[in-house]
């Protein structure tokens, strides 16, 4: 029998290598264009919403375990985790089909924007073996595990799904429908 502590060293590696080859994957695919498709041009907006309702649904979750609803926390952020697998292909469905916007503003608003954006960005990268991690603490029942490390977990997780509704909020109007 497996002990707990063989068992996170197995999900360790596994999510470790998931850490790096979704990112590589992801910038991989940025350069290639399916030919001869439509653009997928109603995508920003629906995962710009998904965006918004997991920083709803996370608010929700940390409400639900302070409350002492640990089974309602585990269905949210399961849900969570679902949404941003969903968010993750629709984004890269949408770069695979259209070209990139470029942000049109100027000024401090530009700054602001990119700094925004970047942030988004290298974030949302470190997030994915922090919610990893995080999940299988839980998973493994190491309560005590799951609650230092969601700590850092959630206001990443909080940030990089609020900075996904403004920078699209942003660009939006630079969209060619």
């Amino acid at each position: 029998m497996e002990t707990t502590v063989s068992k996170e060293k197995r999900f360790n590696k596994i999510i470790g290598i998931v850490s790096v080859v979704i990112p590589i994957v992801v910038a991989l695919l940025f350069g290639v264009k399916i030919p001869d498709v439509a653009p997928l041009s109603f995508l920003p907006p629906i995962y710009a919403t998904i965006n918004g309702i997991t920083a709803l649904l996370l608010l929700v979750a940390v409400w639900a375990i302070k409350n002492g609803k640990q089974t309602l926390h585990q269905n949210l952020m399961t849900t969570n985790i679902a949404l941003s697998l969903l968010f993750l292909l629709m984004y890269i469905a949408y770069h695979m089909t259209s070209d990139s916007t470029s942000y049109g503003g100027e000024g401090w608003l530009r700054y602001i924007y990119f700094f925004i954006l970047i942030t988004h960005i290298v974030l949302s990268i470190a997030l994915i073996p922090l919610v990893l991690r995080t999940y299988a603490k839980a998973y493994l029942n190491d309560f005590i595990g799951h609650r230092k490390l969601a700590r850092y977990t959630f206001p990443v997780w909080l940030y990089v799904a609020v900075t996904g509704v403004i920078v699209y909020i942003m660009i939006s109007p630079y969209y060619v429908y």
